[in-house]
This record gives structure tokens, sequence and C-alpha cells, in this order.
């Protein structure tokens, strides 16, 4: 049970990394002409950065229940 939990939290860190990567890549690079589709709205990279977050720690749990098979 406390296996699933951390696996779990770590997904949930992954994530929630992610999606402030995503916000601050908005808030710092950004698109200034608003022609980017991804880049030119907040919630838009924030939720990219929420998926690619989510897949990294899916990816990392993946290698983790791997390693101690």
């Amino acid at each position: 049970m406390v296996r699933n939990q951390k696996i779990t939290l770590i997904k949930v860190v992954f994530t929630l990394a992610g999606a402030l990567g995503g916000f601050f890549y908005w808030k710092f690079v950004g698109c200034e002409s608003g022609t980017c589709p991804i880049k030119s709205v907040w919630y838009y990279s924030t939720l990219w950065g929420l998926a690619l977050g989510y897949l990294m720690g899916d990816l990392v749990t993946g290698f983790i229940k791997k390693k101690s098979t």
C-alpha cells in the first residue's frame, strides 16, 4: 500500500512541476505577437506543461517499478 502511495505522490509532484513549468514558460518566454497557439495564452502552455509533467512522472514511476522487480 505504501509503495502505491509513493508512486502516486511522484506522479502528482511531476504533474504540478510540469504545470508550473508551463506557466513560467508562458510568463517569461511566451509569444508577444499572439500568433503562437500554445504560447500565446497562459492556460494552453500550463496544460501542455501539465501533460508533459504527468508523462515524465509516469516514465519515472515505470523505471522505479521495473527496478524493484
